[in-house]
């Protein structure tokens, strides 16, 4: 019915020109228009791809139009101040008038249901304290007994975004921001690019499965490679990837669309080809292996802070690094621990949504566990997964972590829009592309200031909590000052939430205890889970 009327319509527009005259021109252009239109009808009636294009020629096609068109009506005509997906517009405006140094208070009160399940706060003290009389850049020294070059690292940084998921300007204005509010910028694993150098800022090298920077022709890692990087001043601590969050235990993927003759020199790559990391590191298969590897990039860099990335996955696995841990007296100067939450340019649906124990979870469970083995003062512990305000800082540093990193907040204040363009190269704020016009649209300077900026603000929100807790330090918080409705009738602190265990707890642990059967299970010797009955 449908094509029939297609076939109507066509014909009576094409026959105005000649029962208006032919001497219009406007009347021959909307002849050839009705031309046009009625080729890609035909078009669509005989391809055979799609359905609906096939049974609506031409109108069928509002349907992509309409889909390609859905994330922006969605963002700005649809979605309130606490939709949206991943991040809602309430904390991607906050972080947009940080950038700016515009106007961040809110009016009229809390947007937010504080009476929904799943509702956390801070508990405040009577005995607040003025936030002058606070430090104003706190800072944590990472590096334990075995590093030469111990680093003061800020408790707010740049999370990692590997040059080639990033464009080189957006990389030079993260490099910029982190060299003027003097905190740390991690690599991602994608390499050291120049850009990475470009202004000096503190970096954070990642080596990820592919060793990208510091690898083999068939892939595996360079001894030689490494420690000619390693060795650079502005490189301040190693950090090697096991997992991240939005896709653990799946390699990172760099579209071939991406992959120019720059990146393929900075990764050691062939250009033009989609380079996928592989989802284990060849350079180790065991718990033990692991330390052995870490001891190894820590000598090769004349004694830098190096430790390791993870999203927790079965808890075993990461009890059996600990037990490696006290058997072989190498312990990671720091441990990053990235939540299921995390965010990435491209991944596979069902591990963004289905795979990797969340930040909160997570966190609290290795704070735990290295508590368990009496190792927690050895090494420092650092959250990531969608931290963008200073409460979301505020919640991780009180279940245990000595610091916290962002990446999707870090690029809002580079100017991203979530306009979800990340895997497409056509990201049209210039962040997430290659394409040299977009690129050309981020104004380094400028979003240098913006990331700056945004750090500074958002620090010093988190002084404001502090002060307001009564502390002196946000390193004093624990998980006493947090709470959380956990249903109707119900609200519980972190610390009844999350009992913290006592130290060295987990070395006499007994069958009655509810870590028992992850203890049991881990085995230094091995990263998969042994299934046995008997002793720790």
């Amino acid at each position: 019915m449908f094509r029939a009327a297609f076939f109507t319509v066509h014909i009576l527009l094409a026959c105005i020109p000649f029962f208006a005259g032919l001497n219009s021109l406007l009347l021959w252009l909307f002849f050839l228009l009705v031309l046009v239109s009625f080729c890609i009808g035909i078009y669509d009636m005989q391809q055979t791809k799609h359905s609906i294009r096939r049974n609506f020629p031409l109108i069928g096609r509002g349907r992509w139009l309409l889909e390609s068109l859905r994330p922006f009506v969605q963002q700005y005509l649809v979605e309130s101040d606490v939709g949206g997906a991943p991040i809602n517009r309430m904390f991607r405006a906050i972080v947009y008038q940080r950038a700016k140094g515009d106007l961040a208070s809110v009016p009229f009160g809390t947007k937010l249901d504080t009476y929904r399940d799943g509702y956390e706060w801070m508990g405040h003290s009577i005995a607040a304290l003025d936030i002058s009389a606070l430090d104003h850049n706190p800072r944590v020294t990472i590096g334990g007994a075995h590093c030469k070059q111990p680093y003061s690292a800020a408790l707010f940084n740049i999370s990692a975004m590997s040059f080639g998921s990033l464009s080189n300007n957006a990389v030079r204005a993260l490099n910029r921001g982190a060299a003027s509010g003097n905190f740390y910028h991690n690599t991602g694993e994608g390499g050291v690019s120049d850009f990475h150098c470009e202004h000096g800022g503190d970096l954070v090298w990642q080596i990820g499965t592919g060793y990208f920077g510091c690898r083999n022709d068939n892939g595996s890692f360079s001894p030689t490679g490494f420690a000619e990087t390693a060795i650079r001043s502005n490189i301040k601590m190693i950090e090697i990837k096991l997992s991240q969050g939005a896709k653990p235990g799946h390699g990172g993927i760099l579209p071939a669309s991406k992959n120019t003759d720059l990146i393929a020199r900075i990764r050691q790559v062939p250009v033009g080809t989609e380079v996928v990391s592989p989802s284990a590191h060849s350079a180790f298969s065991s718990p033990r292996g692991l330390l052995d590897f870490l001891q190894q990039l820590r000598d090769l860099s004349g004694g830098k802070p190096v430790g390791f990335k993870l999203c927790v996955g079965r808890e075993s696995e990461f009890i059996a690094i600990c037990k490696a841990m006290l058997e072989s007296g190498i312990m990671p100067d720091f441990i990053t621990v990235d939540g299921g939450e995390g965010g990435t340019g491209a991944a596979p649906l069902e591990y963004s949504n289905s795979v990797g124990m969340p930040l909160r979870d997570g966190l609290a469970f290795v704070v735990d566990t290295l508590e368990g083995f009496g190792v927690r003062a050895h090494i420092r512990v650092i959250a990531s997964g969608k931290i963008i305000t200073a409460f979301h800082a505020a919640k991780a540093l009180a279940l245990g972590a000595d610091l916290c990193n962002s990446a999707r907040g870090m690029m809002l204040a580079l100017g991203c829009v979530q306009s979800l363009e990340c895997n497409t190269n056509r990201c049209p704020t210039g962040i997430t592309t290659q394409n040299p016009r977009l690129v050309r649209g981020l104004d380094v300077s400028d979003k240098g200031q913006r990331v700056a900026r945004y750090h500074s603000e958002t620090m010093l929100a988190l002084l404001d909590l502090t002060s307001s807790a009564g502390l002196e330090s946000p390193k004093q918080l624990n998980r006493t000052h947090i709470y959380r409705r956990v249903d109707q009738m119900n609200v519980r602190r972190y610390d009844q939430l999350f009992p913290l265990p006592v130290q060295g707890a987990y070395l006499t642990a007994t069958a009655a205890d509810p870590v028992y059967v992850h203890l049991n299970e881990a085995d230094s010797a091995r990263f998969s889970a042994r299934i046995t009955t008997g002793s720790v």
